[in-house]
């Protein structure tokens, strides 16, 4: 029998990997704190709940797809406080520090729920189609109904042992992201400042050795320069390269350039576009040296 989901965040990558369960012909549930996200899922089959609670009442696995440690806090700790039992496993999806996940899944394994890493890579496009990538961890093994619920949407899937190691794992590859999406960013900058047009130089880029699909994916949106529906909210691009230095640091790891680049990224939300595609750094936000946190 197939194992009940209840979906709690619906952001682009939580509804897209909703949409992937409901076309493995999962019955889900679903929440969102905005209602609206949560009803563009009903038509697709997904049945809408009205509280957290309710989403997880009759369900077996709670995946949820959280913006920030705070979110995830309130949302497993606070809302579903009492709620959760040893029947529940809660797959996490949400990027947080790892000792932050290492402490929620003991904190609710103390209450008998089992929480697994459940960290995932891809866009919202490839969340829909079921094609992300996995990276699980935590304790024992991930039994049948996980296994089975993450190939619905990922195309592959990788379980790395204790908890801590999925969550240190994603950030690594989004500090490369980060990273990536602020160089090319300064280089259309440069570039510019010599007269040279943003097109000229993305269209030598994609038919460079300098392309990968995950900057051509970010260069389509500085080539159109339309930067909604982001696939990747600035505010957490910043979010997860802070996260990753804070991690770093606590480890003696120093960690210059991600840190140069959480800086870009925290003057692109300082200037109130934290809801926009990472990729709006190339319009060229900066922070006076002299007002740096």
């Amino acid at each position: 029998m197939t194992a009940k989901v209840a979906a709690i965040g619906l952001g682009e990558m939580g509804s897209g990997m909703v949409r992937a369960l409901l076309a493995a012909r999962y019955e889900v549930v679903v929440f969102n704190r905005t209602a609206s996200r949560a009803e563009s899922l009903r038509p697709a089959g997904a049945r809408v709940a009205a509280t957290p609670a309710e989403a997880v009442q009759d369900a077996d696995l709670v995946l949820v797809s959280l913006a920030d440690e705070d979110a995830v806090t309130q949302v497993l700790l606070g809302d579903l406080a009492g709620v959760l039992t040893s029947r529940h496993t809660v797959l996490d999806t949400s990027t947080v520090s790892p000792p932050f996940s290492i402490q929620t899944t003991e904190t609710l394994a103390g209450k008998g729920v089992r929480r697994i890493e459940s960290c995932v890579m891809g866009n919202p496009e490839m969340a829909r189609a079921g094609r992300l990538r996995v990276f699980a961890a935590g304790e024992g093994t991930p039994g049948e109904d996980v296994s089975a619920v993450f190939a619905a949407i990922g195309q592959q899937v990788s379980w790395l042992g204790e908890t801590g190691r999925a969550s240190t794992l994603k950030l690594a590859f989004n500090l490369l992201l980060g990273v990536q999406t602020a160089g090319l960013a300064e280089a259309l900058e440069f570039a510019g400042s010599a007269g040279i047009d943003r097109t000229l130089l993305l269209d030598v880029f994609a038919n460079s050795g300098w392309y990968s699909p995950i900057l051509g994916f970010r260069a389509r949106f500085m080539r159109e320069r339309d930067y909604r529906p982001a696939a990747f909210r600035s505010a957490l691009m910043h979010k997860d390269l802070r996260l990753g230095c804070e991690d770093a640091a606590g480890r003696g790891v120093p960690m210059p350039v991600t840190g140069a680049a959480a800086d870009r990224f925290g003057a692109v939300v300082d200037a109130g576009h934290g809801d926009d595609d990472a990729a709006v750094i190339a319009e060229g936000f900066h922070r006076d040296p002299s007002s740096a946190r």
